[in-house]
């Protein structure tokens, strides 16, 4: 019996694993992960951005998180010795209406808390030689990181304070009793604990459905499609490039990424996978897309957009279609530039009206506490949310009544994220 387990070796269940051993130090924590390794899916396939929280409604868990994770993460690598670059943001308008929607941005930094400077097209060519706009908004903040490396010490810091890693434990079906969960893997395996957390990511609704719950929501697989340019083109830009988005899309568009490596991506697209985890543009699952034909919810988020969904695809076909949304800003770049690289999925959360659902979002039993929603900024996001599941876990434990086994923090919550950061 342990007295918590963790589905999920992502970088947000190693967080919440390392800062709750942290609390816990004499609790009895396993994680469990499907894959023969940690960071397989979402947080080892992103473009590895440090966020600075541009985008996201003020007030809510992704401005909040975003923030005081773009510091949380630097100081994180800081103290592991993980190779970072603060290389800023530059946000360009190629066009009147963008201009217009970056005025809408600037106004949204300054209620996010965040350090910006607004260029002229002049200053924005000054800085970006190869970049064409009519103006920028500049972020310092934004940087780059290898979130797999991230995730490894994370999960270094765990098992080095007792907590076990247990790869290839595909979770297969739930039971929620009244003092703890059942947890039966795949190879017929079974682990007991007092309490579960699932940071299952791509699978987030399943588990929750698993218990015999409807979670509220379905995930919907959006494939991202990336191209690497190629290598005489890495010194091409000098920081983060991004085009305004469209409020009107659910997605930021296809921008260029100076990666910790020293090479650049463009990407990604936004493309509907017809797989959970569909990587490649033939992975195809029968039982996925059948759910997905399925859900009202989703059904009605592709007829929202139906037209750019069109285009999204067309574009995952065409390349030179993808090239055009690049050259908006960055018109020296040609078809022969860009190079194959890996495609990432995105696990968003819809709801059953056809909303895509903007927060991270959590749902809790007496003895569960899922992550249901964590897309994009969550890997920057990693250790406030680990610190706010651990909260809720806290909230959990005093509810429960556990006979003869009560666990002692080992500090108050509140000072945990700063701990976890030294």
């Amino acid at each position: 019996m342990y007295d918590f387990v963790i589905t999920g070796g992502g970088i947000i269940g190693m967080s919440t694993a390392m800062q709750l051993i942290e609390l816990y130090p004499d609790a009895r924590i396993a994680l469990l992960e499907k894959e023969a390794g940690p960071a397989c899916h979402q947080t080892g396939r992103n473009s590895g951005v440090i966020h600075a929280g541009v985008y996201y409604t003020p007030g809510s868990l992704k401005a909040q998180f975003c923030l005081a994770g773009n510091r949380a993460t630097k100081a994180f690598c800081d103290e592991n010795q993980i190779r970072y670059d603060t290389c800023g943001k530059m946000l360009v308008a190629t066009s009147a209406l963008e201009m217009e929607r970056m005025q809408a941005l600037w106004d949204r930094t300054a209620a996010n808390g965040i350090e910006r400077e607004w260029l002229s097209a002049a200053e924005l060519r000054e800085r970006e030689p190869n970049i064409t706009g009519l103006g920028g908004i500049f972020v310092p903040s934004s940087g780059i990181v290898s979130y797999r490396e991230v995730t490894a010490a994370m999960a270094k810091r765990f098992q080095a304070k007792g907590g076990e890693v247990i790869f290839n434990a595909e979770v297969s079906a739930l039971k929620e009793h009244a003092s703890g969960v059942v947890i039966h893997t795949r190879d017929g395996r079974e682990f007991e604990a007092m309490t579960m957390i699932a940071c299952a990511g791509l699978m987030a609704d399943r588990l929750v459905n698993m218990l015999g719950i409807d979670p509220g929501f379905i995930i919907c697989p959006f494939r991202g499609e990336y191209f690497r340019l190629a290598p005489e083109h890495n010194q091409i830009v000098n920081h983060l490039i991004y085009p305004i988005p469209d409020p009107a899309m659910p997605f930021l568009g296809v921008h260029l990424t100076r990666m910790i490596d020293g090479s650049v991506t463009v990407g990604p697209n936004a493309v509907l996978a017809f797989k959970r985890e569909g990587y490649r543009k033939g992975d195809i699952s029968l039982t996925d897309m059948l759910e997905i034909i399925g859900s009202s919810g989703i059904r009605r988020v592709l007829q929202n957009n139906l037209r750019s969904g069109l285009s999204e695809m067309k574009n995952s076909l065409c390349k030179s279609g993808y090239l055009r949304l690049v050259q908006k800003y960055c018109p020296s770049l040609t078809v022969k530039d860009l190079h194959p690289w890996p495609a990432g999925v995105r696990a968003q959360a819809v709801s059953p009206d056809g909303k895509l659902i903007d927060d991270f979002l959590f749902v809790t039993t007496p003895r569960t506490i899922h992550t249901c929603n964590a897309p994009s900024p969550a890997a920057t996001s990693a250790i406030p949310i680990g610190a706010h599941i651990v909260s809720k876990v806290q909230t959990l434990l005093a509810s429960q009544h556990n006979p003869g086994r009560t666990l002692r923090a080992a500090r108050s919550v509140d000072t945990l994220h700063a701990a976890c950061t030294r």
